[in-house]
């Protein structure tokens, strides 16, 4: 079971590659250390290419980086925002925080690196063309050429065709970047300010990885294939075994999948470069014996395994240093130099048994604050190591001393954050953006999949006169009664943020309502004013308030009045918060989101919501709701003045159903709880008895039950992406339409995203259609809503996507869900008159 709490400094980047939080020395063993000398003699890059979070092949990236021992990369456009949720809640960009945290862990096990553009996934598009109206094409270009240029590959692996048979919008437009950026990493004149920092790079070739899956098979028997079905002893696992456990990192897609076992082919079809006929990297010089450059360095590596004791990895420490030595001496220019001395100062670490770790004593700190923590290491093995100095980032303590075998040395040190550093955020999530397009402003950020850390601890180390330098991040870590020992990243802060209780509120009279603010404060002794400011169509009482907070982590609850004086319309409009503090002015809220099979993230967005006019009427007042795969629908309805109650299984199975007005499913209901099929008499019972059930939408695939409703219907993968697109009411008259608000095609005004998915098909005739719509240049879709009377009662299945547009606060889609789920006057006929 997944488990989850809800409650964002940077520094300048100058490594580009992934970086897992609270990690204190990668664990290892003498066949990791095999593994890792075996990959330091091997050359050869691979640059995976799609668009989402779980487009990538875990089997192929596992194989390449773990067998082939190729470094391997995986280029995400998008960081997954726009999808739906199956462990939790969140949505938009707190998804896509979740999703990047995914991919990490995801690459952790499989051994690749993550890599990701601005694009902001902004949901289902069905062609490129719509994708590229909504992107900035020219910077996903610009990104993906800067990845590149950063990388290095040899081979560019695409998953999607550039075509419809890649089946999304945003997997076609991943083809077609990838293919223009191989032509534009190698081009001078194709962004030229990148050249500040790196130089240009032609891949050797870009494949397209064919597939057959979905019902489309896109494998030819004469493409080039491979075998990814190996066993590695060393990993005591097959590549089909890691493919599973990396995949199955997508919790908040419910993509865990069981392993594979023996041989399973790759195929690949040429896009740009020559037709590999051997291997991925025919032409491509992969051993580093072979390579002009590092033909003896390859050799001595070679001797080094031949060597190899795994009794006594420490006695392969002289050869290894002298193999660093040689490496120093190579040429800047030469494109592996940087990145195998960095791989060979953590094998000297691991032959040597060296493990570090560093923390602080709290998880939290603002500017100015002074951290306790300690910089702790241990000398495992029998080789002579000299601790010659450690420190917080560049601030050292000269020591110079030996470390005693296996004893373990901690040292409190304390560091003062400098007033000026900034706050813990998700580097792409600091900066308002438009919808497509994350906006980052500095060169050296993009592509990074994350932040670097907070803080680093430094250690200078001597090994048979050698020096090391070796860095770690400052984590927070305790202990967990449960969990045993567990790091979190560890987080600069605002002194004081301001929680708003809601995102969005509703009115729909003229009654005030309270906003409440819960101020934290993350310093102690912090006092100053926090003040509301509101949009025009509403007023404040008391629009600044006082407030005092003595101790670090202490609390204080504020409340605001505000009042709409457009009752009557609908208008919508963004509140703000800012708050002061010695003359300074903050205006950040504090967001966390804890899952066990991720780190803790933590973000500071700003300190904002939405204020909400609806001219709105309701019928009805007891709700009963069902969890889906998660949602806030059962929250905005409480906006509007609905009693909501989560039904357990103990409450459908033999509570008083008859109690509520309404019964609503939430998203995916049908899909992620087993016991539909036992509640679901229960609910046409209730509607027969004249109860309301609305369900919200489904997916067509593992459905715990085929029949969702009284009478037959089918669900497709139909879908409207364009939330513009415009909407028929198939006929106005229709009560669903009248009572008690009366709706026209103007409530469709202002969605965001999508206006549905997974559109009802093959309905029987007793259901009544609601609407028509489309999106551009294709036919009109009649499933978004179907309607029926069942005996006393009503019965709706909705495909719009409610669950996106309630939380958003639009008003509209309030007045027809509120429609939807209210019983019609004087008699139940849900398509009467």
């Amino acid at each position: 079971m997944i488990r989850k709490t809800i409650f964002t400094v940077m520094v300048l980047l100058t490594c580009f590659t992934s970086f897992s939080f609270g990690q204190a020395t990668p664990a290892t063993n003498s066949a990791d250390i095999l593994l890792r000398l075996k990959k330091l003699k091997t050359l050869g890059n691979v640059l995976y290419f799609a668009a989402h979070p779980d487009d990538e092949n875990t089997r192929l990236i596992a194989y390449l980086s773990k067998e082939n021992l190729y470094r391997t990369g995986y280029l995400s456009l998008t960081r997954g925002d726009g999808g739906q949720n199956l462990i939790g809640n969140e949505q938009a960009e707190l998804l896509g925080a979740i999703r990047t945290q995914e991919l990490l862990a995801a690459r952790r096990i499989d051994g690749g690196e993550q890599f990701f553009t601005r694009a902001n996934d902004f949901g289902f598009c069905k062609n490129p063309e719509e994708a590229f109206r909504i992107w900035n094409k020219e910077q996903v270009l610009a990104d993906a050429v800067w990845v590149i240029r950063n990388f290095k590959p040899d081979v560019i692996i695409c998953r999607f065709p550039a075509d419809s048979r890649a089946g999304h919008g945003h997997h076609t437009a991943s083809a077609m970047i990838a293919a223009e950026a191989f032509e534009a990493a190698a081009n001078p004149k194709m962004f030229p300010g990148q050249l500040k920092y790196v130089g240009t790079w032609q891949a050797k070739r870009l494949l397209w990885n064919t597939f057959n899956f979905g019902g489309n098979n896109t494998i030819k028997p004469d493409q080039f294939k491979l075998n990814v079905g190996a066993y590695n002893y060393l990993l005591g696992k097959g590549y089909g075994e890691i493919a599973a456990e990396s995949r199955s990192q997508h919790k908040s897609q419910g993509f865990g999948v069981a392993a594979t076992r023996g041989a399973s082919y790759e195929y690949f079809a040429t896009i740009k470069g020559d037709q590999p006929k051997e291997s991925l990297m025919d032409g491509i010089v992969t051993d580093m014996s072979q390579s002009r450059d590092g033909s003896s360095i390859g050799k001595q590596v070679q001797s080094i395994i031949d060597n190899y004791n795994a009794q006594d990895p420490a006695a392969s420490i002289p050869a290894l240093i002298a193999v660093k030595k040689a490496l120093q001496q190579l040429d800047n220019r030469v494109a592996w130099k940087t990145q195998k001395l960095k791989a060979m100062d953590e094998i000297i670490m691991a032959c040597a048994g060296v493990w570090m770790e560093a923390y602080s004593n709290q998880p939290m700190y603002s500017p100015g604050q002074t951290l306790d923590g300690k910089i702790d290491i241990i000398n495992r093995g029998n080789a002579s190591v000299t601790l010659k100095s450690i420190g917080w980032d560049s601030k050292d303590s000269s020591l110079n001393m030996l470390l005693p075998t296996n004893e373990y040395i901690s040292f409190n040190k304390n560091y003062s954050i400098p007033n000026n550093a900034q706050f813990t955020n998700p580097y792409w999530l600091n900066a308002e953006h438009p919808v497509g397009m994350y906006v980052v402003n500095r060169q050296e950020l993009i592509g990074k999949p994350w932040n670097d850390p907070a803080l680093t601890a430094h250690y200078h180390l001597e090994i048979a006169g050698e020096s090391f330098d070796i860095v770690r991040p400052v984590s927070y870590k305790y202990t967990d009664p449960v969990k045993g020992e567990v790091y979190e990243p560890l987080i600069f802060a605002p002194p004081v943020v301001a929680n708003i209780a809601d995102p969005v509120y509703i009115f729909t009279g003229k009654a005030p309502q309270k906003i409440p603010v819960k101020l934290k404060a993350t310093a102690a002794a912090v006092k100053g004013t926090v003040t509301l400011h509101v949009p025009k169509g509403y007023s404040i009482q008391q629009a600044t308030q006082s407030f005092n907070i003595g101790l670090k982590n202490g609390e204080q609850d504020v409340y605001f009045d505000v009042i709409s004086t457009g009752v009557g319309s609908n208008n919508t409009g963004e509140f703000t918060l800012t708050i002061n503090v010695d003359h300074q002015e903050f205006d950040r809220s504090l967001t966390i989101i804890n899952y066990d099979h991720i780190p803790k993230i933590t973000l500071f967005p700003l300190a904002q919501g939405k204020l909400v006019t609806v001219n709105l009427k309701h019928d009805g007042n007891k709700i009963g709701y069902i969890p889906g795969a998660g949602d806030k629908v059962a929250e905005s309805l409480r906006q509007v003045g609905y009693q909501v109650d989560i039904l357990s299984d103990a409450d459908i199975m033999s509570g008083n159903l008859q109690q509520y007005d309404a019964i609503i499913t939430g998203v995916r209901a049908y899909n992620t709880q087993g016991r539909m099929p036992i509640w679901q008499p229960k609910l046409m019972d209730f509607v027969k008895g004249g109860g309301t059930l609305l369900v919200q939408y489904n997916v067509n695939s593992r459905l715990k039950m085929n029949e969702l409703g009284p009478y037959p219907f089918q669900i497709t993968r139909d879908r409207v992406t364009d939330e513009k697109a415009p909407v028929t009411l198939q006929d106005a008259t229709n009560l669903a339409f009248n009572y008690p608000n009366k709706i026209t095609p103007s409530d469709f005004d202002g969605w965001i995203q999508e206006r549905g998915l997974y559109f009802t098909g093959n309905a029987d005739p007793k259901y009544a259609k609601l609407f028509t719509m489309s999106d551009p240049d294709e036919n009109d879709l009649d499933g978004a809503t179907i309607v029926t009377n069942y005996g006393k009662g009503k019965y709706v299945y909705t495909s719009l996507s409610f669950f996106r547009q309630l939380p958003a606060g639009v008003p509209g889609a309030y007045r027809l869900f509120v429609n939807l789920i209210s019983k019609l006057p004087g008699k139940n006929i849900a398509n009467g008159q």
